[in-house]
């Protein structure tokens, strides 16, 4: 019997499909899409998984599940733009002398000090996780908050990102907003609109549009940033819980987290619509610590029995909520209590990707601990910087943490204080002078670091007068 040329080249063409779509599916295997959801100002315990009894979290509880809450997740800053460099960059925001929020220029004039001169952007001479993707395959998106330069050189397109809406016009309301892309007006809203379901959209936008590469989607919510501006049909189950909880939580600010939380939710479900479920990391994490003081408005939140808030180097400022969930490769509810910084994403990025992890940064891999949760991590010292007076009352000061233990520095009065995280989450019992010896190990650690990354310390008020 003869065979037909005709139907061999068709069976070669179809096994040569066969085998370059597996060989596909293995480059995508290689390469997982990446979405990472930054809250804005979101409290340690601002939802269920982290205890929070009050504040409707469905969808991000369900992450948790699916994934890895971490414990003792850290922030490079407890304010916003220095944090998300961090993020971005690999590097510690002291680094880049991009350490406070963009528009921060408050001083005391009482102070011995005044805030230490710092760059109001980061510079686009900076390596962002986005051009790294990029150089992978990777589409890059960023939908949401920005807030690290809008000149030209310096917006999110041009560094890396090839898709952005960013929060413009009106950036503390949730209605009557503007959103941008290059620099240029795409969305006004009448006020119909809420913002975090708008960034949601384009969020959701910009996966299926991007569905046949790898995508690395930057989702950074203003929520629950204040103003506290909740969309009003959220509110009702809130207002009659209240009373149930001793007027502890804001009603209005739990709606907006709600929100929040729905946007998550719609994400997961479009990952799961379009099939990239399996093959996508899904991060959720917050910029800095919860607002625990009044601010245009009443006051949002408390994370106790942590210490202090947004713009304090104590845990209440810089300990915030962490899942990280990657189907097939992590163990599914499972708490990590190895501590991690803002500055080790991109470094784990990389080896996720057995790409050459640059020698410039200052964070470190954490993916041993991700694939084995159970490791003694061994992350090393982490450091803070934070040489401003916060509009939340914090004040000129830095941190290091080695182990259990944690120093802070007063760059104000010089004062030395001495932690055991383990056994005083709280920071409420100094113990500098009962271990002098450890006091004087991190604070020579911590003096060394400052020197070696030459960070921008306060400088001298000529109009002080002691009294």
């Amino acid at each position: 019997m003869r065979t037909n040329p005709i139907n061999i080249l068709i069976a070669i063409l179809l096994l040569s499909t066969v085998v370059s779509g597996q060989s596909q599916q293995r480059k995508n295997k290689e390469r997982p899409n990446i979405v990472f959801i930054l809250a804005d100002d979101l409290g340690y315990f601002d939802v269920g998984c982290y205890g929070n009894p009050y504040n409707k979290t469905p969808n991000i509880d369900r992450l948790s599940k699916e994934g890895m809450k971490f414990s003792q997740a850290y922030v490079a800053s407890p304010v916003c733009s220095p944090s998300r460099a961090a993020i971005l960059t690999g590097k510690h925001p002291a680094r880049l002398h991009l350490t406070n929020f963009l528009v921060g220029s408050r001083i005391d004039s009482a102070s011995r000090i005044l805030p230490a001169p710092w760059k109001p952007y980061l510079s686009g001479k900076e390596i962002t996780l986005a051009e790294l993707l990029k150089l992978q395959g990777y589409r890059t998106g960023i939908v949401g908050k920005w807030h690290l330069g809008t000149a030209d050189s310096i917006q999110a397109t041009a560094q890396g990102f090839d898709y952005d809406r960013i929060i413009s016009k009106n950036g503390l309301d949730y209605y009557n907003y503007g959103i941008t892309s290059n620099n240029k007006m795409v969305f006004e809203d009448d006020g119909s609109h809420y913002l975090t379901d708008k960034l949601t959209d384009f969020g959701i936008e910009f996966i299926e549009t991007s569905k046949e590469k790898p995508f690395f989607l930057f989702l950074t919510y203003s929520a629950p940033h204040v103003m506290i501006v909740p969309r009003a049909d959220k509110l009702r189950p809130y207002f009659f819980s209240y009373s149930k909880h001793g007027g502890k939580y804001n009603p209005y600010y739990a709606a907006m987290i709600e929100s929040l939380d729905d946007g998550v939710g719609r994400i997961a479900e479009t990952l799961r619509r379009l099939g990239l479920e399996e093959n996508t990391i899904v991060i959720f994490t917050s910029d800095n610590g919860g607002v625990g003081l009044a601010e245009l408005g009443p006051t949002p939140t408390n994370v106790e029995p942590l210490r202090a808030w947004k713009g304090h180097v104590h845990e209440g400022g810089i300990r915030v909520p962490l899942i990280f969930k990657w189907p097939g490769q992590i163990e599914p509810d499972v708490v990590n209590e190895n501590y991690i910084t803002g500055t080790d994403y991109l470094p784990t990025y990389l080896e996720i990707l057995n790409t050459k992890i640059r020698h410039d940064i200052d964070g470190k891999s954490f993916l041993s601990t991700l694939l084995d949760p159970k490791a003694d991590l061994r992350r090393g010292a982490i450091f803070w910087h934070y040489p401003h007076f916060s509009n939340q009352e914090g004040r000129p000061a830095g941190a290091v943490r080695l182990g259990d233990f944690k120093l802070i520095e007063n760059y104000e009065t010089g004062e030395i204080t001495l932690y055991n995280l383990r056994d005083d989450i709280s920071e409420k019992v100094d113990l500098s002078r009962q271990l002098p010896q450890k006091r004087n190990e991190l604070y020579a650690m911590f003096s060394q670091w400052k020197t070696t990354t030459k960070v921008n310390m306060p400088v001298p008020n000529p109009d002080y007068r002691q009294k």
